[in-house]
């Protein structure tokens, strides 16, 4: 039997979440709530939330910040993550979210908006289970309506101050049809990443060094994918552009801070990879 660490907010999406959940799975199951304390009234979230768990009899943990009304998405969502994955690996479990498919388009449309490599539509793609990925938020409203469900309307969603609130006025706009396609793309997309890993991984190898005449006269899309593999994805695409710089220019016995505490030493040949401490 699993364990799912399956994270509630309280809002309509996680809530019909756990009701599926509680009705078709003899997992073990913990329900997850974060409290950014971006909101002045968030703490009735975790309540509420807590209440809920009671109901079916799960187990509940919560954990509270204090971000401020002006967190930026990117630190809501890295607190939330890290909060998640404390859980997970305390009870050894898997989580759960309620990523359903609106959420992958736009998804998808804020890698678009920001610019992105061909990663973009490979969304929500990761060791997370989504199992609402295949459903839209128009149907969760319909299945919590059908099953009297309550749920909190969180306020900070109609706020123009994130990205995310400002493209949904847009994608809620685009018919079904497109959106299955884009749904299309992106599992094509995911299974087309899967393929290319796989072949990085083989052009590379386990290290511990690499050849950087190898580096040197390989296209640099290709060099920047080997290079993303070997940092384990822990840097930006503008810092593997300049590793490969580095790669290609450092003088024998150097040593190059790349980011994220990943320094590289240099022989006349080779480089290699260690952690600072």
């Amino acid at each position: 039997m699993a364990i799912y660490v399956v994270a509630v907010s309280g809002g309509v999406d996680s809530v019909a979440l756990l009701d599926m959940l509680s009705k078709t799975t003899d997992n073990e199951i913990i329900v997850a709530h974060f409290d950014h304390g971006i909101r002045n009234d968030s703490a009735e979230d975790a309540i509420f939330v807590e209440t809920l768990a009671g109901h079916y009899g799960f187990a509940f943990e919560t954990k509270r910040v204090a971000l401020g009304p002006n967190a930026s998405e990117e630190k809501a969502r890295d607190e939330r993550y890290g909060f998640l994955r404390d859980v997970a690996a305390r009870t050894n479990g898997r989580i759960v979210t309620a990523h359903h498919a609106d959420d992958a388009v736009e998804t998808i449309a804020i890698n678009f908006h920001r610019g992105t490599g061909w990663r973009g539509l490979a969304v929500l793609d990761s060791d997370i289970f989504r199992p609402l990925l295949h459903l839209s938020k128009e149907e969760l409203l319909e299945y919590a309506h059908k099953h009297g469900l309550e749920w909190r309307e969180d306020s900070t969603n109609a706020s123009d101050a994130y990205l995310r609130n400002r493209l949904r006025k847009n994608t809620r706009t685009l018919d079904l049809g497109t959106k299955r396609e884009l749904l299309a793309l992106r599992s094509q997309q995911i299974e087309s990443k899967r393929l290319i890993e796989a072949e990085v991984v083989a052009l590379v190898g386990s290290g511990p060094s690499y050849g950087r005449y190898f580096f040197a006269h390989i296209p640099v899309t290709v060099a920047v994918e080997c290079l993303r593999a070997i940092t384990g994805a822990r840097l930006t695409r503008p810092q593997l552009e300049r590793l490969l710089l580095a790669i290609k220019t450092a003088q024998p016995k150097s040593t190059y801070e790349a980011g994220s505490g990943l320094t590289f030493d240099f022989t006349t040949r080779n480089f290699s990879l260690s952690l600072l401490k």
